[in-house]
């Protein structure tokens, strides 16, 4: 990996540096989408669809979504090798309004994530250590803070964290997993299925289903915030991609196997963290100890990569005008550290004021399947408005695995706002309302220019 001591002084100055690889890639994948999601997805999933069959079937058709997905976004990371995420391929492909929007949902849900998951570090802190209950905001905030420090530094700090932690994540579901075989066995799988009567009430329970399993896996694009950065995008993307995208898939499915061997589903139905009642099993009276060090443990790659991730999409909007133009100045280590700034504050104000933005949090949620469904018609338009542009690398089975990715998106939104009509309709307001912010952005931007 090239490092910062092979730059002379101008070149590391006002600018991202391309140190990064596909073992980078791989491990930020894996840091932003491993998080709470997988200890509490599997008892709402369970309490829905009962049966092991099923309950593993949804989690096989969320990874295989996040497959086609991967196999989409590979080409538009390669083709525009820009940092940003997907607010890059949507300005592009279909103007700045749809990157506006595309940006800002993503910036300020990716800001929020990053305070959910030090909360929940500095709530399980406390069941470890008694002294530190009580102090809950104050812990979160000295979470975010610290790993932001360390990515002010640059960004060969960042991607060192990032390798790290992701890897100590990996290992430690590994860890769970081994247990719960060598010891378990007394659960769904050495057990009879329960007999679930086929009719609407089945594909109500699919579809609420395949929503949460589709939240568990997001993070699978992780690699795209940081195409600038990557040392040969065109080759190094789509091996990140698919190599992240199956590491978890294999993950997740191993975990809720797992969960299975150990209990039976009507156990793991309705809990808050299912994990943990499984290593209440495993592991007796450590059972909560050993869950709640594996759960820190994993949280911490998530909080590394949010912060990497955010501080991009900011740099990105403040480098075509969407924001101020001081968010894309870049330190020497290749750090936007005004960026980084501006998002760790925003991230330590959702852990401070969490219960009034919980409800943002809830809206912004809607639009991150919204925004892949913008990346996956971008495929689309660029192929048909720029067919003889290089791609280093072509989605597979194009047309028809982007057109699926784009059907189960569509499909998704379509149930959201069926199963979460108010948020849906907030959510549809915040649109409304962007038009009039993106024209502030562009009339502010212009005035300071003159």
């Amino acid at each position: 990996m090239e490092t910062t001591r092979h730059l002379s002084t101008s070149d590391r100055r006002g600018r991202l540096l391309r140190v990064l690889g596909v073992g980078f890639g791989i491990a930020v994948i894996i840091g932003n989408t491993i998080g709470a999601g997988i200890f509490r997805a599997p008892g709402s999933i369970a309490a829905q669809l009962p049966h092991p069959g099923l309950f593993l079937g949804v989690w096989i058709l969320g990874g295989l979504y996040a497959l086609l997905g991967a196999i989409s976004l590979a080409e538009l990371g390669a083709m525009i090798p820009k940092s940003g995420g997907q607010y890059v391929f949507a300005r592009y492909a279909l103007g700045e309004y749809a990157g506006f929007i595309v940006g800002w949902s993503d910036w300020i849900s990716t800001c929020g994530s990053a305070a959910a998951v030090s909360l929940l570090i500095a709530e399980f802190a406390g069941g470890l250590f008694p002294k530190l209950n009580g102090r809950v905001a104050m812990i979160a905030a000295a979470v975010a803070i610290v790993f932001a420090a360390l990515q002010w530094r640059g960004i060969v700090w960042g991607s060192a964290a990032q390798n790290v932690a992701s890897l100590l994540k990996a290992l430690a579901f590994l860890v769970l997993i081994a247990a719960a075989f060598i010891f378990g066995g007394q659960g769904s799988l050495t057990t009879s299925a329960t007999h679930i009567a086929p009719g609407f009430a089945l594909i109500a329970a699919l579809v609420i289903s395949l929503q949460a399993v589709i939240y568990t896996y997001d993070g699978w694009s992780g690699v795209i915030y940081f195409s600038e950065e990557i040392t040969n995008p065109g080759r190094d993307i789509p091996r990140a991609m698919f190599g992240g995208v199956l590491t978890v898939i294999a993950i997740y499915l191993l975990v809720n196997v797992a969960l299975l061997y150990v209990l039976p589903i009507s156990k793991i139905a309705g809990q808050s963290f299912a994990a943990g009642a499984a290593a209440d099993v495993v592991f007796g009276r450590y059972g909560d100890t050993v869950f709640r060090s594996l759960t820190i443990l994993s949280m911490l790659s998530a909080i590394n990569a949010y912060h990497l991730m955010a501080t991009r999409v900011l740099f990105a909007i403040s480098r075509d005008g969407l924001f101020a133009k001081k968010a894309s100045e870049v330190n020497q280590g290749g750090t936007p550290a005004v960026a980084l700034l501006i998002s760790t504050v925003v991230a330590v104000l959702f852990i401070v004021f969490g219960q009034a933005f919980d409800k943002v949090i809830t809206v912004l949620a809607f639009f991150f399947v919204a925004n892949y469904t913008i990346s996956f018609l971008a495929v689309f338009v660029l192929r048909r408005r720029e067919p003889e542009k290089e791609r280093p690398y072509r989605a597979w089975g194009y047309p028809w695995t982007t057109a699926l990715a784009l059907i189960g998106s569509v499909l998704f939104l379509v149930g959201a706002i069926a199963s979460d009509t108010k948020n849906s309709l907030y959510a549809l307001g915040l649109l409304a309302i962007s038009y009039p912010l993106f024209r502030l952005m562009k009339f502010t931007n212009i005035v300071s220019a003159d």
